[in-house]
């Protein structure tokens, strides 16, 4: 096959309009994830409703993410946009598993700290505060920026639910031009163009702040 490069010039603006989306999402949805994540975790420790919580986390982490991308597109009013909802629904569901990294990292903190902070009559927030949750969270950096990564390359989904992101508009392209592997070649190229400084990026912050 020789390689069309007229066509990569003329689908290229397309194809980055589409990115540009996919980034969007990705980011929103992973802002989501990672505060909804925390709280769900702060949550679950309390004897109450953490019960609760944990198997409403479960559901979400043991259903397809394609499944409730379109379950909730169809039951949402038609003025709420097809890529609102593809970042609510990414976001809820990562965070069930930003829950879990969060967990881990705050199950990881030393006994000898909450007990100092109780010897001391700190109050919960400051606790949390100052105390558990810096600790807890420099152990999951790398965890958490997993996850990203995964995020992003699980938007494609949204196409399900008609949201013009990458993998849209390169099958658009693709189906109007008849020139799919091109098309879908270039999707390949953006996302490496993306998550590779991303993983690059991940690894200095988990190098800089990640516990030894």
């Amino acid at each position: 096959m020789i390689w069309d490069f007229e066509f990569t010039v003329e689908a290229m603006p397309d194809l980055l309009s589409g990115l540009w989306v996919t980034v969007q999402v990705t980011i929103l949805g992973y802002l989501i994830a990672l505060s909804l994540g925390l709280l769900i975790a702060v949550v679950r420790r309390v004897r109450v409703v953490g019960p609760l919580v944990h198997g409403v986390m479960e559901f979400i982490r043991t259903t397809p993410l394609v499944v409730q991308l379109v379950f909730v597109f169809l039951l949402t009013p038609s003025v709420i946009s097809g890529m609102t909802v593809g970042i609510v629904v990414l976001g809820v569901h990562y965070s069930a598993y930003t829950a879990e990294v969060y967990r881990s990292g705050i199950e990881g903190v030393a006994k000898g700290q909450w007990e100092a902070a109780r010897a001391l009559s700190l109050p919960a927030s400051r606790t949390w505060g100052a105390i558990v949750l810096p600790q807890a969270i420099r152990k999951v950096i790398p965890a958490l920026g997993n996850y990203l990564i995964a995020m992003f390359k699980d938007t494609p989904l949204l196409l399900a639910i008609g949201v013009a992101e990458l993998l849209t508009q390169a099958r658009r392209i693709g189906s109007a031009s008849f020139q799919v592997v091109e098309a879908y070649t270039l999707v390949g190229f953006l996302f490496l163009a993306v998550s590779i400084p991303s993983a690059i990026l991940i690894r200095r912050l988990e190098r800089r702040y990640a516990a030894v």
